[in-house]
């Protein structure tokens, strides 16, 4: 029996944000958090990365409660998130630049366990997010010509 793959994208932060480098860390959860989550119920919209005492902590992801369990469920809690030593020094002095900050990209399950991929990121301007969107539409035209012409 497989476990299906589950995933919770925050497709906005790709359009917000130039990705500069991107992380997978483990995560601490309830038990009532888990299950949640494994049945799609969480949203990443507002939810970024804070640095506390050496350690990553993942702040304003909303997790709906669920609705089996009797216990008291804050939705928006921090949580905290497993990284190498390696990987939290390399995020510090990288975050300490001007103009750059650490957002979750997505939660995902790698063989049974929840997963975060953060990434470093720098804020787009309006003008560069005009330009994002030029360039897509740009590509799906490309493609759809490719497409028409390849079927002929």
């Amino acid at each position: 029996m497989t476990i299906a793959a589950m995933v919770i994208d925050n497709r906005r932060a790709r359009f917000d944000y130039e990705l500069q480098d991107t992380f997978t860390a483990g995560m601490v959860l309830e038990g009532w958090e888990v299950k949640s989550l494994r049945a799609g119920h969480a949203n990443l919209r507002a939810a970024w990365v804070s640095l506390r005492d050496g350690e990553a902590w993942l702040e304003k992801c909303t997790i709906a409660r669920w609705k089996f369990s009797s216990e008291e469920q804050p939705e928006d809690r921090s949580r905290k998130l497993l990284l190498t030593k390696k990987e939290l020094r390399k995020l510090e002095v990288s975050c300490n630049e001007k103009g750059t900050t650490i957002t979750p990209l997505k939660i995902f399950s790698d063989k049974g366990h929840l997963k975060c991929e953060i990434a470093l990121v720098r804020g787009r301007k309006k003008h560069e997010k005009r330009q994002v969107l030029k360039e897509r539409s740009e590509k799906k035209r490309a493609d759809k010509v490719l497409k028409d012409f390849n079927a002929r």
